[in-house]
């Protein structure tokens, strides 16, 4: 049903996600905007903290790269690299630290196999179809009536979901680890972990913003396909 001309299921579903979204992301740059800027009193930076988180870890065949942007922080585990961005690679800060701890986290994952990064990376390719294809067979499932399309649009968006779902865990987990791996090893005094903390925990809400995003639009098919039914 259209109010005017705005299709009200996106305004009951979309627009609050959209509006969390928005707020992870102000939350996370205004986190680190302030904790990129203190000084950790060993004066470590962010690419001297993953290298020592590796190293103690047996990882010294990971290497540490630059790359450009904020917070553009990734391990590609394919190249067995990890890229640390311009705010964190040379950055002695504690945020700067808690951010290259956290990748260094995912790092330690992959060699222990936690089951929940291999799975989410296992199903990378599905979940990429899943995502491009899923729209575009539904609104041609409601142009042609044809409850088919509608479906499988549904199952492929329920897929992509699905990543949203895992990563959760897995990036919850990078954390934690980081957070240990920092305390453990002295490499934050006490006071200091608490604004790492604070970095990763602002990061972490950007991921339930995106499982909230796509649980949202999720719930938005399922209201269209049952309205196409009373047809």
């Amino acid at each position: 049903m259209l109010w005017g001309f705005v299709d009200v299921t996106y305004l009951i579903f979309i627009v609050p996600a959209a509006i969390i979204a928005i707020w992870a992301q102000v939350r996370v740059k205004s986190t680190y905007s302030r904790y990129g800027q203190m000084l950790n009193r060993e004066g470590l930076t962010g690419a001297q903290a993953a290298r020592l988180i590796l190293d103690r870890n047996g990882l010294q065949h990971i290497r540490i790269e630059r790359v450009s942007g904020s917070l553009t922080d990734h391990y590609s585990p394919k190249e067995n690299v990890i890229r640390l961005s311009d705010s964190t690679y040379n950055a002695p800060t504690i945020g700067a630290v808690g951010v290259a701890a956290h990748e260094a986290g995912h790092a330690v994952q992959y060699d222990v196999g936690y089951f929940p990064i291999r799975l989410r990376n296992g199903i990378i390719p599905i979940c990429q179809i899943g995502s491009q294809l899923s729209w575009p067979l539904f609104l041609l499932g409601m142009i042609f009536q044809s409850g088919l399309l509608l479906d499988i649009g549904i199952l492929l968006f329920c897929i992509a979901t699905l990543f949203q779902l895992i990563t959760l865990p897995v990036e919850f987990n990078a954390s934690r680890r980081a957070m240990e791996t920092l305390e453990g090893e002295g490499i934050l005094a006490a006071d200091e972990l608490s604004g790492a903390r604070k970095v990763l925990s602002a990061a972490a809400m950007t991921y339930v913003a995106a499982l909230v995003t796509a649980l949202a639009h999720l719930l938005r098919m399922l209201v269209l396909r049952n309205r196409n039914d009373r047809r």
